[in-house]
């Protein structure tokens, strides 16, 4: 078997024809500047290629439903084994959960259905089936008892009975009890038909001995005759026991279907509750959001009708509204209440806008899709959020149901299982062995991960892309593959300086289980722990693609061609800045928000600020669920809640908070001492090919105006829209503005070819003909950032917002790169030189969370150097972050833990980073001591150096 993988001659995208000789069997770093190469290595050629072969391996029936890889731009690659992603992107499906994703929810579902005792929902009584020889020998225990044994007639129902009780009569028997008062049957009793009885035939009368066995068995089985259930009265103290041979409660007559794994699973018919269908939660109409009050009908005030589209159901309510006598040309704020809740609910024929809106949202996707703001999610009422129908919710282990068990934290639930498998008997430990052995280990693998504070029932769509691909690696641990090439991204992301000694201890068993492990990494440790260690570079973009240094960690750390071994070896540091004075604080009174109980902290403005602590620490709760949506409040930055608020709004589509106040609660005073709040995070800057760096920082506008006053420009009447690829006139009309058209193919991967019109330029020719320098706009689109720079030497006003993408180590991305090709770190630095493009004339508070991921520390110098420049310019900057080198630079450290989740919301220790250094109390003050030691010896030892 080779013992490495072998890249000959590989060409994708900015790699210089390199040969890669990459050890098998190892954990492998593949480190460097970012855009220097290294995703393209691990992802684009290694494990793309590792996928499309697989592919190839299949029939072209099912090939034609999987997902289509190009052929990577190399001359060949051998040694390479089955590869597998483990990346920060999991499932944006609301119906995905931690549980379900490692699989251990599907575990649990065969121990419930195999262990579980079922218990009455509406009245909690324990539900048995049981055969007629169970019952007998259960009664046959009470000795010496005096029992009467009876067969329900009727169960709290309306009725006289009286045929009943002639037929009764007929068949011999001679007692009854009704409501609780015996009758013999020569003489019943008269009831009120419209009342409800409950009414019992008393088949025997008996003194449960020896002598009675047989008795017992000829009553037992005659009461059971015409019936599944027999009931037990103890004539002394009046106590009745209930038997059943059917799965359903004898009080409550509600019968229970024999349940299997699919009846705890909330994405099947079986087990989803019926009102949510396993959802958990149901969309409820947000109708302070219907209308703009400042508007008349007329006009357009119905938000969700006042597009083109819906002209004819405007019109419609026009009509109405006028024959209802309320006046369509007055702004719907002056209408009376009574006006408004006819729009509102309507009268007589008229519906109302409530109910058309409902009707639209289940009719029109189109409909539903733009006016998706339109719904909030609330708990479903009849689950309480647990997902599963009332009759699986019934079925519990140790008197908790599946899913209270999924909504514990994880150590909790690894707990739960460990003492549950010590109380099992040797028949359920046979039924449940498997299955729990696989329960437990996952859960271990997810602790070890430093994942205890989540739990299983947490959405997928609401982890940190670290804990993602966390929860992704413990899955992958779980299934025990052997041979297989794992290829990470960055999975220190998220991780605390403490998590990251437990991950490298999980790499190294997956490694140990015959696999490979390449990874792409800027975290020290984690390198320092590598077994082989490739360092691309030597620059970004086209300035990077080639091999600088490979080996193991000393060979890197004395290879002079190695920016990263360099940094390892202290010869280049991110030196300690001089402390900032403040004298400014927002104080936050009395914050409740997730696992964070009444907290007061002071952030010191005017300075860098670094929140600290491991992960579920309530480092994020605390600033993005709680400052950023209060202060955005606070400041009244969105006065009115209509659509445009929401889609200026820069949360996640997924991250409700900011709309429901009763998500968090507390007070923030001195707040009037900031204008302007900014979340600066690494969401996607747009999310269609049309959107690139030069678009989102406007230096494109710029560009356009330029070249439309070229002289042969004007001689054609060109002006700047002209110039723009998003609107007809001046773009190739044949491919759109886009440059390429897609040609689907059944059996193989779609193709993307050059739009033959415009030879995927994107412009039409009259456009094209516009020169400035011997450049069209096509050819400026095309340039790098860094080239662009040098191009408008003499143009200060692009040259200068071109400079600071330049500074932010941005000079290696296209002007023209679409905004789906950038990554995370990328697209965050791009909204940051935005804000330095443009600055801000109020005084702002940014907000970072973790600007430090895909940072190398070259990176993170520029990075430091363009986040001074925000605070030097009278701004406050808060940031996340674990990632050392950042955070001893940081002005004011807050420290939150101790643990995560319950275990985290205080805050442990807070100060400069030598007061937090200094305090035995902060986990992140005794790594903080480490870096800033190694530090000192750096400086002493590169001092000792220049000496000699």
């Amino acid at each position: 078997m080779q013992d490495h993988i072998f890249i000959k001659g590989a060409r994708q995208h900015n790699l210089k024809n390199i040969d890669i000789k990459i050890p098998k069997f190892k954990i492998v770093s593949f480190v460097g500047p970012s855009g220097s190469g290294k995703s393209t290595i691990v992802f684009d050629i290694v494990y793309a290629e590792g996928q499309r072969r697989y592919i190839e391996s299949l029939s072209a029936y099912t090939r034609q439903f999987l997902e289509k890889l190009e052929k990577s731009d190399v001359d060949y690659i051998t040694g390479l084994s089955p590869s597998i992603s483990i990346d920060q992107k999991l499932s944006s499906n609301s119906r995905s959960t931690v549980g379900t994703t490692t699989e251990i929810y599907d575990y649990m579902r065969l121990i419930w259905a195999n262990l579980a005792q079922y218990y009455c929902y509406n009245c909690g009584r324990k539900i048995e089936q049981q055969t007629p020889q169970a019952i007998i020998n259960k009664i046959s225990q009470l000795k010496g008892k005096k029992i009467l044994i009876m067969r329900p007639i009727a169960i709290n129902k309306k009725g006289e009975f009286s045929q009943e009780f002639n037929l009764l009569a007929k068949q011999g028997f001679v007692r009854i009890i009704a409501d609780d008062i015996e009758y013999t049957l020569d003489d019943p009793p008269k009831l009120d038909k419209n009342k409800k009885h409950t009414i019992f035939l008393v088949v025997d009368r008996i003194v449960v001995n020896e002598d009675s066995k047989e008795r017992v068995q000829q009553s037992i089985e005659l009461a059971l005759k015409n019936s599944k259930t027999v009931y037990v009265k103890d004539i002394q103290t009046n106590a009745i026991e209930v038997f059943s041979t059917e799965f359903s409660c004898p009080v409550c007559n509600i019968n229970y279907s024999p349940k299997n794994a699919q009846s705890f699973s909330f994405n099947s018919p079986l087990g989803a509750c019926p009102v949510c269908h396993g959802l958990g939660f149901v969309n409820k109409l947000r109708t302070c959001a219907l209308i703009n009050e400042n508007l008349s009908i007329k006009e357009g005030a119905i938000i969700p009708f006042s597009k083109p589209r819906y002209a004819k159901a405007q019109n419609y309510i026009i009509q109405k509204c006028i024959s209802l006598g309320i006046d369509v040309y007055m702004p719907f704020k002056d209408l009376t209440t009574q006006q408004k809740d006819v729009v509102y609910f309507g009268s007589g024929d008229f519906d109302g806008i409530i109910s058309m809106v409902e009707r639209f949202f289940e009719s029109d996707p189109i409909f539903a899709t733009q006016n998706a703001f339109l719904h909030k999610s609330v708990v479903c009422p009849d689950c309480n959020g647990f997902r599963l129908n009332k009759e699986s919710l019934s079925a519990k282990i140790e008197g908790k149901n599946i899913i209270e068990v999924t909504n514990l934290r994880i150590d909790e639930t690894l707990d739960f299982f460990k003492n549950l498998e010590k109380k099992l008997d040797p028949t359920q430990k046979q039924i449940a062995k498997n299955p729990l052995n696989e329960i437990i280990k996952r859960l271990q693998f997810l602790v070890d991960l430093n994942l205890d504070y989540l739990s299983l029932s947490r959405s997928t769509a609401t982890l940190s892309g670290g804990e993602a691909q966390r929860v992704k690696l413990a899955t992958q641990i779980g299934t025990s593959l052997s041979g297989v090439t794992y290829c990470l991204d960055e999975p220190s992301i998220g991780l605390h300086p403490s998590e990251t000694e437990k991950l490298i201890k999980i790499l190294k068993e997956l490694r140990d289980l015959g696999n490979t492990i390449l990874m792409v990494e800027h975290n020290e440790f984690l390198i320092k722990n590598s077994d082989y260690i490739i360092d691309i570079g030597p620059k970004s973009g086209k300035f990077g693609g080639e091999i600088c240094a490979e080996g193991s960690l000393d060979q890197i750390l004395t290879n002079e061609n190695s920016l990263t071994g360099k940094y390892l070896s202290g010869k280049l540091k991110i030196e300690v800045p001089p402390k900032r004075n403040f004298k400014d604080f927002l104080k936050l009174k009395n914050v409740n928000v997730h696992n964070i109980k009444n907290l007061n902290v002071d952030i010191p403005l005017g300075c860098l600020v670094g929140i600290s602590g491991v992960s579920g620490s309530g480092k994020s709760s605390l600033i993005f669920d709680f400052l950023l949506p209060k202060l955005k409040e606070k400041i009244n930055i969105h006065q009115t809640l209509n659509r445009e608020a929401f889609q200026e709004t820069d949360f996640n589509s997924n991250d409700n908070e900011f709309f429901d106040s009763s998500q968090s609660s507390g007070d923030i005073e001195n707040f009037q001492l900031i204008e302007r709040i900014i979340a600066i995070n690494q969401s996607p800057i747009g999310r269609t090919p049309r959107s690139n760096p030069a678009t989102y920082t406007s230096v494109f506008t710029d560009i356009r105006e330029l070249f439309a006053n070229v002289t042969q420009a004007k001689i054609l009447g060109f002006t700047p829209s002209r110039f723009s690829f998003n609107v007809a006139g001046g773009r190739c009309e044949k491919c759109k503005g886009e440059g390429y058209i897609k040609v689907e193919m059944q059996f193989l991967p779609d193709v993307y070819v050059l739009c033959e019109a415009c030879g995927g330029k994107r412009y039409n020719d009259a456009t094209l003909s516009v020169y400035y320098k011997d450049k069209n706009i096509a050819d400026v689109l095309n340039m790098s950032i860094d080239e662009a720079y040098e191009f408008f030497d003499n143009i200060p006003k692009i040259k200068n917002k071109l400079g600071i993408l330049k500074d932010i180590g941005l000079g290696y991305i296209k002007l023209g790169q679409n905004a789906t090709t950038l990554s995370g770190g990328e697209a965050q630095r791009i909204k940051l030189a935005k804000e330095l493009i443009t600055p801000p004339n109020k005084k702002t508070l940014y907000l970072f969370d973790e600007p430090s991921r895909g940072l190398h520390p070259d990176d993170i110098k520029k990075l430091l150097h363009v986040i001074n420049r925000l605070i030097d310019s009278g701004h406050s900057v808060i940031i996340i972050e674990h990632d050392l080198d950042i955070l001893k630079c940081a002005d004011y450290i807050i420290d939150m833990g101790i643990g995560g989740g319950d275990k985290g919301g205080q805050v442990v220790a807070k100060g400069t980073v030598y007061e937090i250094a200094k305090n035995p109390k902060s986990i992140t003050g005794k790594y903080l001591k480490e870096k800033l030691e190694e530090s000192n010896v750096s400086n002493r030892r590169n001092r000792l150096s220049k000496s000699f």
